[in-house]
């Protein structure tokens, strides 16, 4: 379904009674929280009326009417059948959608981390063959060198199908539920400070070595969704039933050693934990701030 912005309200306004107003007249429509403001969304040739009903009853009435948009009628926005497509939320989620698509590229650029020339330019540290070894470049080296972007770039690499596939599945489904309430700013500041963290404290546990991929990222981005939803609940921040135990199951069974021992390749579990911690502690701040803004 093609859905417009109709307009922008800060948070602090109410509008529990002209949605219960829309949902009683079986207007299709959804609202999202962006940082400080929030949007309500609608099929375009509702988006004057909508407006116009506005301003007569932001307490919401009983007593109005509105004539559906003939195209959206009986499918409002807010059952979970009739979500926007996924064209629409792609459109609506810029950052998560262009994260993926870089990872794509890179993907193509180091072949899937088959490529040791092309790997160099993401990697933590750099580094350079010499026989069948790896020699890594100091980090302060690379940074006195202007190499900055070392410090996240390890998020984009990824090694193999599967790593690529799963990593990114699991960023879409996190990263547009807080792009889609708190905007496309907060997305990109998270996944930069998880990927720091986590790049960090893999790099301290493990000393020189290839490490890549978004899976630091993910454990900072549910640990973030997990506790800010515990105090600021919120519809978009609701995972689905499981989805915790899962990933919190499969990084105690990656701490065993067993995935690594069955054949399938290291994995960076310094940089899961790290990220489930630095989100965690995001989300207990963030979401302790929207509670009181919420309660004042």
């Amino acid at each position: 379904m093609n859905v417009i912005e109709v307009m922008r309200l800060p948070v602090s306004v109410d509008l529990s009674g002209f949605v219960g107003m829309l949902r009683r007249l079986e207007v299709p429509h959804r609202v999202v929280e962006e940082g400080s403001e929030q949007v309500l969304w609608a099929p375009p040739g509702l988006a004057d009326d909508l407006r116009e009903l506005y301003q007569r009853y932001p307490e919401g009435s009983p007593d109005v009417q509105l004539a559906a948009d003939p195209v959206a009628e009986g499918a409002p926005l807010d059952e979970p059948a009739r979500a926007p497509s996924l064209k629409d939320q792609a459109r609506a989620c810029k950052v998560t959608s262009a994260m993926l698509l870089l990872c794509l590229v890179v993907a193509g650029i180091t072949g899937l981390g088959d490529n040791l020339s092309t790997i160099g330019w993401f990697t933590f540290l750099g580094f350079h063959v010499q026989g069948d070894y790896l020699y890594f470049v100091p980090l302060a080296q690379a940074l006195d060198e202007g190499q900055w972007w070392r410090l996240v770039s390890p998020m984009l690499l990824h090694f193999g199908v599967l790593h690529l596939a799963m990593n990114g599945l699991w960023y879409w489904e996190l990263g547009k539920r807080i792009e889609l309430r708190q905007g496309s700013w907060v997305l990109l500041g998270l996944t930069l400070l998880f990927s720091l963290v986590s790049n960090f404290a893999q790099h301290y546990f493990s000393g020189p070595s290839l490490f890549g991929g978004l899976s630091g990222v993910l454990y900072g981005l549910l640990g973030y969704v997990w506790l800010y939803q515990w105090l600021a609940p919120n519809p978009h921040f609701n995972l689905p039933k499981g989805v915790l135990v899962m990933m919190l199951i499969w990084l105690v069974v990656c701490l065993t050693g067993v995935i690594g021992q069955l054949g399938f390749g290291q994995i960076a579990n310094a940089a899961h934990v790290g990220g489930l911690l630095i989100g965690c502690l995001a989300g207990l701040l963030g979401g302790a701030r929207a509670k009181r803004k919420l309660s004042a």
